[in-house]
């Protein structure tokens, strides 16, 4: 161990560990609660893994009565990402991340850069116990290290004899120091690591080779403020916030080992770990992670542009992490708790069709009035000249929202997220609409042009907008019996160049008048919302 003097040149001016335990009392919470946190680091964008995470933590903590936080991890500031602290304040609040622990909790401040001068008092903590050292070697030296291992064919790594400063007499660091070479603060591990056994709350027991490396702790002082590595930060952080239980990916299962060490080293009670295992892209027959690099599926932002809403990505993301609640309604599912134990060791595929479908299902029962907020929440971001149409609109809104959905058995299931409005409902806006004014379109479906032309003269000519829905097709049966088209299929089938098609092909004319497509809602209703003098010019443009 190092004396004190020494000490004060390495860390000056560091307050006690005890100031920093008073200053984070324990917490009062009722026995079984959970304290919980998503830890985010700036240096890129969201993926939608860590919403994934961020919703199971924040669930637990919030059924069990206790307390979920959000903490900024960016200690790694070289690769901090400009933006990032304006795509965390859009993303969290849109999934329902966002900390129910507020700034000004005794627990704070909740971003590591901030923290600085606590990781201090610990780093000084482990150095005056003998369990970290300061190290001066150079990035030459490590490379030289390596080597020699490599050619020895030991493990690779700073360790025993291969860590050069480990042992280093006070007079050597008191040199070192003299003549300003810079240092960083190392872990000294246990001299004959063995095997550890711990148990993770959603893979039961696990074995692993204990750690044997002596890691950095804190990062080099020739940085204008050395930061602490992640092994440090989290422990000290996750001790003084009070933290119970700790959901992360599983690539930092094989790290266990040193933070227990380290907890252990502190004097602190380890927290419990749960490791999940990172959400599956298909690909072919095979499977992988979702990629930041290849999937735009992978960032949060592909979500909030596309507009799938959150309650259905939180059904299937609750699904995924518990398969029980998949195929449940969507109001069950939602009452029903979330179980570690039901994680999957292996991780789930991220299976977008599936998704649709639920989201599909999940804004048909949502009322019109909840689509037309979330809408135009969504289109004011996204779609500003959609959102002033639907907003110059008024009350129409409702009723082209609620087209076929009121009154009917049918249940209407073409919103699947907000982006599809204006591909699927664009037809109700005059702005967006291009008449289907050539009457040889091929959306009319063979039916010769001159055909066109007359039916759709006369019907403009006869239309009657006031008739309820059976006597607003008896003007199209009319005009198609007039015109030359079969009413009954069975006539059709009998003789079908006597005719120019069926009633669906009579139907369907109207149809890409009014709304451009051969498929839509009912033509009644939409001519209800558009109003006469619009389904006369639709309907009249291929006549000329």
């Amino acid at each position: 161990m190092l004396p004190a003097d020494l000490l004060d040149r390495l860390l000056p001016d560091t307050a006690p560990t005890q100031q920093w335990e008073e200053a984070n009392p324990p917490r009062d919470l009722p026995a079984g609660a959970e304290v919980t946190r998503f830890a985010p680091s700036p240096t890129g964008f969201l993926h939608i893994g860590g919403v994934y995470t961020a919703m199971v933590a924040k669930e637990l903590a919030e059924r069990s009565g206790g307390s979920y936080f959000v903490r900024i991890e960016d200690t790694d500031q070289a690769r901090a990402i400009e933006g990032s602290d304006e795509h965390f304040a859009r993303a969290f609040p849109h999934f329902g991340i966002d900390p129910t622990e507020g700034p000004d909790a005794p627990w704070g401040p909740y971003r590591q850069s901030e923290r600085s001068e606590i990781y201090r008092s610990f780093v000084r903590a482990l150095l005056e116990s003998g369990h970290a050292y300061p190290d001066f070697v150079t990035k030459d030296e490590l490379a030289a290290i390596t080597e020699r291992q490599q050619a020895a064919k030991v493990d690779l790594g700073y360790w025993g004899e291969w860590a050069v400063w480990r042992d280093a007499e006070p007079e050597r660091v008191t040199a070192a120091l003299d003549e300003g070479l810079p240092f960083t603060i190392r872990f000294r591990a246990p001299d004959a690591p063995g095997r550890i056994a711990f148990d993770d709350a959603i893979r039961g027991r696990i074995e692993a080779d204990d750690n044997r490396n002596d890691v950095v702790l804190l990062k080099s002082s020739a940085e204008p403020l050395p930061l602490p590595t992640y092994h440090l930060a989290h422990a000290v952080d996750d001790h003084l916030m009070r933290v119970t239980l700790v959901l992360r990916g599983d690539e930092w299962i094989s790290s266990v080992p040193l933070h227990l060490q380290l907890f252990d080293a502190l004097g602190f009670e380890p927290v419990r770990y749960a490791h999940v295992a990172p959400l599956m892209k298909g690909e072919g027959k095979s499977r992988r992670k979702l990629s930041k690099r290849k999937d735009p599926e992978a960032s949060v932002d592909f979500w909030m542009a596309e507009g799938y809403p959150v309650g259905a990505v939180r059904h299937y993301l609750r699904g995924l992490a518990n398969s029980r609640l998949a195929d449940l309604p969507f109001e069950e599912a939602a009452a029903e708790p979330l179980r570690l134990e039901e994680f999957g060791a292996s991780g789930p595929l991220v299976d977008i069709p599936k998704l649709d479908d639920i989201s599909a299902d999940y804004v048909a029962q949502m009322p019109a009035t909840d689509i037309r907020d979330r809408l135009l929440a969504w289109a004011d971001e996204h779609d500003p000249e959609l959102a002033g149409l639907l907003r110059a609109t008024g009350d129409d809104l409702l009723a082209i929202i609620d087209v076929d959905r009121v009154d009917t058995d049918r249940v209407r299931k073409d919103i699947v997220k907000w982006s599809v409005f204006r591909e699927r409902y664009g037809f109700f806006f005059p702005e967006l609409f291009a008449l289907v004014d050539d009457p040889a379109d091929e959306r009319f479906l063979g039916v010769p042009p001159e055909v066109v032309a007359a039916f759709t003269t006369d019907f403009v000519a006869g239309y009657d907008p006031d008739t309820a829905s059976p006597g607003w097709f008896d003007q199209v049966r009319g005009l198609a019996e007039r015109h030359g088209f079969a009413l009954d299929r069975k006539a059709y089938k009998a003789d079908p160049d006597a005719f120019h098609g069926t009633m669906r092909e009579a139907s369907n004319i109207v149809r890409v008048t009014l709304t451009g497509s051969g498929q839509s809602p009912s033509l009644d209703q939409i001519a209800g919302v558009l109003g006469a003098d619009e389904v006369r010019r639709r309907v009249g443009a291929p006549a000329g």
